[in-house]
């Protein structure tokens, strides 16, 4: 079950045939943004007035129509501050755009806001509220990108990950998240944490709707609809050391949607347990704490007081990681690169939780145990909205796809998304 507002992919045809102009579908969204910021907190920049005062030039721009679009606080924006999340850099002015920004703009969207990310897109939860679930977490790092399209507030909305910082706040959410393949939007201009995992990503209300989001920013052949998938996808089932660490709702959820994905055409292949593929899940820490003690060098050595607490402790205890052991982890991710290729001649897709379970409490982000190896591996992964806890909590399933095959990935996880809403 998702969200009853209106599919933004559909609402953008509607403003080509006529049938709805763009100033209401803009003015639309200002007051959903005005009647739930107050409750979410998704934003830690809104700038609704220049955005407003932009729409005609947006509008006519390109396909996005001039839509709002809502862009996590590691970005940098020339007409907004982007501070990290971080008292750090309080009040930072950039004086150009970041890549993916510009390219935003470029596709006729309107940058409304910069959304709430943990400190430096790390764990330290921030105040923004599970649209879904109020009282919860919306997940991290990218929690006011998710948050922001959960509450109908904007149709978009620009992230990252470097664990799981997209796919699993878009679980915990119930919307759709893609990771894409490595490298395939630019990173220029965003915060780095770890350069060899630091990937854009992005959230939208179901899985159609970011394909469309992604192709109108990258330029790529990425749209699908829910009847496209490949015929009869061999869908891969893998195991990963923390599957004993998925609840059972979430358990449950894939056993009620296995079956009906069999019964539509799919067949199931247990991959069971890859020795190369589980070494990269455990060196996927050393790589990322690495590589952050060095990007934030500065903040580590000049403003350490201003770190927050979690933070503070990774920054802390990767100083002592040794150059051979970072060196030993690249070769272990690059090896694991290759063993993903191999699978993905047998199988189409893997299918897993996007999250162990549903959103926990505000005291954490929750857990990447699902999403950092594919964040490592660089393959295409995307949050699966449509299942939920007997409670109504969104349960997230996750689909990965062979890198550079990220239409295959969307047109699979569309697929799945229409079949598992009603299991």
């Amino acid at each position: 079950m998702t969200p009853s507002y209106p599919s933004p992919m559909k609402l953008l045809a509607a403003i080509e045939a006529g049938t709805i102009s763009a100033r209401h579908a803009f003015d639309a969204y200002v007051a959903r943004i005005a009647y739930m910021e107050p409750e979410i907190g998704a934003f830690a920049h809104l700038d609704v007035r220049r955005a407003q005062a932009l729409f005609d030039h947006q509008h006519q721009r390109g396909p996005l129509h001039g839509l709002p679009i809502g862009i996590k606080d590691i970005f940098d924006t020339a007409d907004m501050p982007t501070c990290f999340g971080s008292a750090v850099h309080a009040g930072r002015r950039p004086d150009r755009d970041a890549a993916v920004v510009s390219l935003a703009r470029r596709a006729g969207g309107s940058i409304i806001g910069k959304t709430t990310t943990t400190a430096f897109a790390f764990l330290d939860p921030t105040a923004t509220q599970n649209p879904r679930m109020p009282g919860r977490s919306p997940g991290g790092s990218s929690a006011g990108s998710a948050a922001a399209v959960a509450a109908g507030m904007v149709p978009f909305a620009i992230g990252s990950q470097t664990g799981g910082s997209t796919v699993r706040p878009a679980a915990y959410c119930g919307v759709a998240g893609y990771k894409p393949s490595f490298k395939m939007l630019p990173t220029v201009g965003a915060l780095t944490y770890s350069w060899n995992l630091d990937t854009v990503g992005l959230f939208a209300p179901t899985v159609s709707d970011v394909a469309g989001f992604a192709a109108m920013l990258s330029g790529r052949r990425l749209g699908v609809h829910t009847s496209m998938p490949p015929a009869n996808p061999r869908i891969g089932l893998l195991e990963v050391p923390e599957w004993n660490l998925a609840s059972d709702d979430m358990i449950d959820a894939l056993k009620r949607a296995i079956p009906r994905l069999e019964a539509a055409g799919a067949t199931l292949v247990d991959l069971g347990r890859d020795s190369a593929l589980m070494k990269a899940w455990e060196v996927h820490a050393t790589l990322q704490d690495y590589e952050a003690a060095r990007s934030l060098a500065y903040e580590w050595d000049e403003r350490r007081d201003l770190l927050p607490p979690v933070l503070a402790m990774a920054l802390g205890s990767a100083q002592s990681i040794a150059v051979e052991a970072y060196d030993g982890a690249r070769g272990v991710a690059n090896r694991a690169r290759k063993r993903m290729s191999a699978i993905f001649e047998d199988v189409d897709a893997i299918l897993m939780p996007a999250a162990p379970g549903a959103a926990p409490d505000m005291s954490t982000t929750g857990q990447a145990l699902f999403n950092r190896l594919f964040t490592l591996t660089g393959d295409p992964a995307i949050a699966v909205p449509g299942l939920l806890a007997p409670d109504g909590a969104p349960l997230g399933l996750q689909i990965i796809g062979p890198f550079g095959e990220d239409q295959k990935a969307l047109a699979i996880a569309a697929w799945v998304e229409g079949i598992i809403q009603e299991a």
